[in-house]
C-alpha cells in the first residue's frame, strides 16, 4: 500500500509536489514529505529540475494561503486552542519584531522547526496577505532548489535507496507517523474553545 502510494505521487510528477505541497503547508503533517518526493523526481529526470522546484514551492503556497485564511480569522485568542499559549507568545514576539525574518526562516529551515506555527502567528497579527505569501515561496524555492541540485549530485544513489527493501520499510512507518500527527493536527485545528467561565464581582 506504501509503494502504491508513493508511487501515485510519483507517477503524478509536479502535480504530485504541487498536491502534497498543499497538504504539508496547511492542516496536514508531512515533514520532508515534498523533500523526499522532489529529491526522487529530480534524481529520475534531471531536466524537470526548474518545474519541480516551482510545482513544489507552488503547491506550498496554497496550502499557506488556506492557513492564512483560517489564522487570520481565528485571531490571536482563538490560536490558543491550538497552541500552548507560552509557544504562542513566544511567537508573537518573534513575529512582531522582524515577521520578515521568522517567515523567511520557517520556509527555509526543515523540521523541527515550526513552519505551521509561525505562519499561523504572523496570520493572527495580521500580516499582509501578500507579503506573507511572497516571502513563503522564495523561502521554499530556495529550499526544494537546494534539495534538487543535492539529486542531481547524488542521483543515482537516491534511486538505489528508494528501490530498496529498507526505504519501503521507512516510508511504512513515516507515513503512519504523519497519519497519527495530521489527526492530532486536524483535531487541534477543528475542536471547539472551551467556554470560560467569567466571576464577575458586583460591588455594591
Amino acid at each position: 500500500m506504501i509503494r502504491t502510494l508513493f508511487g501515485w505521487f510519483l507517477h503524478l510528477g509536479a502535480l504530485g509536489l504541487v498536491l502534497l505541497g498543499v497538504l504539508d503547508s496547511s492542516f496536514l503533517f508531512f515533514p520532508l514529505g515534498n523533500d523526499l518526493l522532489l529529491a526522487v523526481l529530480v534524481a529520475r529526470n534531471h531536466g524537470q529540475l526548474p518545474i519541480y522546484v516551482l510545482a513544489a514551492s507552488v503547491g506550498s503556497m496554497i496550502g499557506v494561503a488556506l492557513l492564512d485564511l483560517v489564522s487570520r480569522r481565528m485571531g490571536e485568542e482563538g490560536l490558543t486552542r491550538v497552541l500552548p499559549r507560552e509557544r504562542l507568545q513566544f511567537l508573537m514576539k518573534k513575529v512582531r519584531q522582524k515577521a520578515w525574518i521568522a517567515l523567511f526562516t520557517a520556509s527555509l529551515a526543515p523540521p523541527p522547526f515550526p513552519f505551521t506555527a509561525v505562519i499561523a502567528a504572523s496570520s493572527a497579527l495580521q500580516y499582509p496577505r501578500i507579503r506573507l505569501l511572497g516571502i513563503v515561496f522564495l523561502g521554499r524555492t530556495l529550499r526544494f532548489l537546494l534539495v534538487g541540485l543535492a539529486a542531481l549530485r547524488f542521483g543515482r544513489g537516491i534511486l538505489r535507496i528508494a528501490n530498496s527493501t529498507g526505504f519501503v520499510w521507512f516510508m511504512v512507518g513515516f507515513t503512519t507517523f504523519c497519519l497519527i500527527g495530521s489527526a492530532i493536527s486536524v483535531t487541534r485545528w477543528i475542536r471547539r474553545p472551551q467556554p470560560t467561565r467569567v466571576k464577575a464581582k458586583r460591588r455594591s
